[in-house]
């Protein structure tokens, strides 16, 4: 028999009051940073924000905003353990899919037998994965270090390529690592966007996109000259380190007052 709807039920099946996510986007909207409370509020903001719905930074602010990462670290490092451009990047291609710090507690044997493409190409398949087996796919990234060790030593005279083109063709390279090594290991202005700068620029409004390639794109835009060699550095360890991903530590950043994310955490 079919339920007959009640006063009760009709009640119930109104439009629920608004959240406090909700109110806290709409606040967004206006441009203002509301101070609220809980994981459900967060993953509704950062999903709004993914969408381009917070408040566009203004030059000034930006500026700002880098002059502070500056202040506060004039010469930031990548935390990957290397020794020259080649076992950078091999370390950046161990780093996928899993931590630096997992990373460097297996480098430095590995290291110390081959830190050149010609001996790690020597070394073979089966040794490097025996010295990388504590990383995550160990299998796979083992057969691409040795194969891009040989393609190092039979194209490109055993140094590693200056050119994003040069570096993506070799097997387990993609733009991400391509743009570290370009970055950290010959200075040029370039933005890898992992997880963390990713969250970053989506959470603050400071390059909101659906994809690491549009965030890229937008912060190869908004970010003065002067600040891209090491803008890359600063966005990641901001993400590693102060915007992380389930509970930021707002009371501790330095541009919380020109961040847009309107679920600033408040301390306990």
């Amino acid at each position: 028999m079919a339920k007959v709807a009640t006063r009760k039920t009709l009640k119930s099946a109104k439009k629920p009051a608004r959240t406090k996510p909700a109110k806290a986007m709409a606040k967004a909207r206006k441009g203002e940073a509301a101070k609220v409370k809980g994981a459900t509020t967060r993953a509704k903001a950062d999903a709004k924000a993914s969408h381009g719905v917070l408040p566009q930074w203004t030059a000034a602010e930006i500026e700002e905003a880098f002059r502070r990462f500056e202040a506060a670290n004039p010469e930031p490092k990548t935390e990957l353990t290397y020794v020259n451009p080649f076992t950078l990047l091999v370390a950046v291609v161990l780093s996928a899919q899993a931590t630096d710090a997992g990373v460097n507690k297996a480098t430095p044997a590995l290291f110390a037998l081959a830190d050149t493409p010609e001996k790690m190409a020597a070394l073979g398949e089966d040794k490097v994965r025996d010295l990388i087996k504590t990383i995550g796919l160990f299998r796979t990234k083992a057969k691409n270090v040795v194969a891009l060790s040989e393609i190092l030593v039979h194209e490109h005279g055993g140094t590693v390529p200056h050119s994003r083109e040069a570096l993506e063709a070799l097997p387990g390279v993609g733009r991400k690592t391509a743009n570290v090594v370009l970055n950290t290991a010959f200075g040029e202005h370039t933005i890898a966007v992992d997880t963390h700068i990713f969250r970053v620029g989506n959470r603050t409004g400071l390059a909101t996109g659906a994809t690491p390639l549009e965030v890229e794109e937008k912060l190869e835009r908004v970010i003065p000259g002067h600040y891209k060699r090491h803008a890359h550095h600063w966005l990641i360890l901001h993400g590693r380190y102060t915007c992380i991903a389930r509970k930021p530590l707002c009371e501790k950043c330095i541009i919380a007052d020109l961040c847009k994310w309107p679920a600033k955490t408040v301390a306990n």
